[in-house]
């Protein structure tokens, strides 16, 4: 049976707890590759710094753009989940790998503390990782209700969909929370604002 109908067929609360132990794992295998290969996590860390663009002086400004990017990322895992359900693993996947590059290349920089990158890191993203699990299994569950639900396509596709957009909407809600942390207060409790 095909990798995507066996994760399918998992419950909800089973596909969220799965993809944070991804994000986890690759954070760990991210951060790995990072203290093997110094130079290219700098760099990348460099390339993500420039795609990012600085760092605005109003966290307002900080917090609207936190929000609608993670919001955009958090759409995403919604819509790759019809990729036969793959689309939410990789994101994920990904998303680990580069923090666990991140977090090695910034304390290679010297310039704060591993402190200070945990503080920078923990508080948002104890709300902000759980909220893109959370849409990832939104995108997951509607790809098994398309697969596996009962009645005609359409009608499940309409079913997958509107319980897709309620978990968005708990994924959106949390991100708002874990936007407001970032913008707010990390900087204060890790010191680097």
């Amino acid at each position: 049976m095909p990798l995507a109908l066996e994760l399918g067929k998992k419950s909800p609360r089973r596909i969220f707890i799965m993809l944070l132990f991804v994000f986890l794992g690759l954070a760990f295998i991210g951060y790995v590759f990072a203290v093997g290969n110094p130079d290219a996590a700098v760099n990348i860390t460099q390339k993500i710094g420039e795609e990012i663009g600085p760092v605005s002086d109003s966290d307002f400004k900080n917090f609207v753009m936190i929000f609608t990017n993670n919001s955009m990322v958090a759409a995403f895992m919604v819509l790759s989940g019809l990729l036969f359900g793959l689309g939410p693993w990789f994101i994920m996947a990904f998303n680990g790998f580069i923090v666990g590059v991140v977090v090695r290349a910034v304390q290679l920089t010297g310039n704060i503390s591993t402190t200070q990158i945990l503080l920078g890191l923990i508080p948002h993203g104890i709300v902000e990782i759980p909220a893109l699990a959370i849409a990832g299994t939104a995108g997951i569950m509607w790809y098994q209700e398309i697969v596996h639900g009962e009645g005609e396509i359409g009608g499940r596709f309409k079913r997958g969909a509107l319980r897709a957009l309620k978990l968005f909407g708990i994924s959106v809600l949390l991100l708002i929370v874990a936007a407001f942390i970032e913008a707010y207060v990390t900087p204060s409790i890790a010191g680097i604002g």
